[in-house]
Parts: structure tokens; C-alpha cells; sequence
């Protein structure tokens, strides 16, 4: 396909997989259960953090994570007590268990306390890179197990930073089509990088939108570069299209 005709697809593509139908299945439908801003941010940012693995899974775990934070998680988070948390020690995702979700609970109040919130930390510099470093670097300031630090994507160290690039798309954009929330009027769509997974990844070496092997942050870059070709002023719509031809085997290219 040329570029005209790959926008094209893409476009239509994109239209298909990005309806009000996609939430129920995606672990999006979580912060689709609050409708106040921190609610919808903290359910986010915890839900995307453990967004790896069946997408079932994902789902049922992450309710589990807002019934024991009460449905609250904004109240939750700043008023909290010590025994509030040792409820939260059964809880497991995975790799991510009951000590990693409490140090995220300490975390994030410290965010909103003296931070100013998630939306702040991710708009304070012009470049949403240096954000993703800095919020890496301030999550973790306060004592924390060292193991915690795998479940924060570091992108000095070249990670794709595929959860916390989705839970920014979450926030970030607002195409009117009921998916993604437009929370956050700080940072430009246009700004956005790639959520980069296996699915993504396939997808876009098939139509060659990306050369590199490896889903790093190199590939992120180039892969979001690529796709603003199509649409510099929201090039993360595609992640929807690429996602969506990936996870449906949706091969008529």
C-alpha cells in the first residue's frame, strides 16, 4: 500500500475499533466506573499498571483493586490508614503483589500532597519524555522495595513505557468517540507516544511502519513518528487500528 491508501485502512480501521463497544472488554472499563477526576486518574494509573497478560484477568483484578480501596480511590489514597493497608497485603497481579500496591498507595499521596497531582507531574515540561522520566524519579522518592521499581517503566533505560503511554492516552485524548477520557487539557494529543505491546508491534512491522526488532523506546519514537505522518495532531488514535488488527487477527490488508 502507498501512504494514501494506508491512511486509508488505518482511518477505517481506527473508526471500527474505537466505539463506546470496545470499553467493556478493555481494561479502560475501570476508570469508566468513577466519574470524579482523581477517581477516574488513580483507578487509572493502578489499573494500567497491572494491564499485562488476559485481558480478563486484568479486568476482574482491577475491580478487585477499587473494592478494596472502598470504590474511593482518591479518598482512599490521602486518607488512608495503617490498617486500610494491610488489608490490601492479599491482593496479587502477577508479578505485582500486595507490598507493591500499598508502596503505589503511599506514593501517589505523596504525588497529590505535594505534588500536585498525576495530571501536574506529566504536563510540568515542555517535552513528555523528560515528564515520564521526571514522574519515574519522583514515584519513587520515598522509600520503597527495590522490586517495585519493575512495575514503573523507565525510559532511561530505554523501556517502551507501554502502560503508562496507554494510561496518558486514557487521560490525554478526546475524540468525541466515548473511549479515551480528554481529562487532561495540559498536554497535547499531538504530543502522545505510541502504547507499544506485542499486538502493536506485529501490526505495524507488517505494514512497515516500524524497522526495528526490538519494542523499545526507539521503537516507540519511530513508531510514533511514522504514524504522524497520518495524523500529526493525534498520531495515538492508530493504536486503536493496530491493536485492534493484532488482537482480532484482522489480516485483510
Amino acid at each position: 500500500m502507498n501512504t494514501i491508501e494506508l491512511k486509508k485502512f488505518l482511518d477505517e480501521k481506527y473508526y471500527i475499533y474505537c466505539t463506546p463497544d470496545f470499553i467493556e472488554n478493555d481494561p479502560i472499563s475501570i476508570p469508566h466506573l468513577f466519574s470524579c477526576k482523581e477517581d477516574i486518574e488513580i483507578s487509572g494509573f493502578i489499573t494500567a499498571t497491572i494491564a499485562w497478560g488476559n485481558r480478563t484477568m486484568i479486568i476482574n483484578n482491577a475491580t478487585k483493586f477499587m473494592n478494596y480501596l472502598d470504590n474511593s480511590p482518591f479518598d482512599f489514597v490521602l486518607n488512608h490508614s495503617e490498617n486500610d493497608l494491610l488489608k490490601l497485603k492479599p491482593l496479587v497481579h502477577r508479578t505485582f503483589n500486595g507490598d507493591d500496591f500499598i508502596f503505589f498507595i503511599k506514593s501517589l499521596k505523596n504525588i497529590y500532597l505535594n505534588y500536585g497531582g498525576l495530571e501536574k507531574i506529566f504536563s510540568k515540561n515542555i517535552q513528555l519524555k523528560d515528564n515520564l522520566i521526571n514522574f519515574y524519579k519522583i514515584f519513587f522518592y520515598i522509600e520503597h522495595l527495590s522490586k517495585t521499581q519493575r512495575h514503573i517503566a523507565n525510559v532511561e533505560k530505554g523501556s517502551a513505557a507501554k502502560r503508562i503511554n496507554m494510561f496518558l492516552r486514557w487521560m490525554v485524548r478526546n475524540d468525541c468517540r466515548g473511549v479515551d477520557f480528554g481529562l487532561w487539557k495540559n498536554i497535547s494529543p499531538a504530543d502522545l507516544f505510541i502504547p507499544l505491546d506485542v499486538h502493536c508491534g506485529r501490526m505495524a512491522r507488517m505494514l512497515e511502519l516500524l524497522n526495528r526488532k526490538q519494542n523499545d523506546w526507539k521503537a516507540v519514537v519511530e513508531l510514533t513518528e511514522n504514524l504522524k505522518k497520518f495524523d500529526e495532531n493525534d498520531p495515538v488514535k492508530y493504536d486503536f487500528a493496530l491493536f485492534g488488527l493484532g488482537v482480532n487477527n484482522d489480516f485483510d490488508l
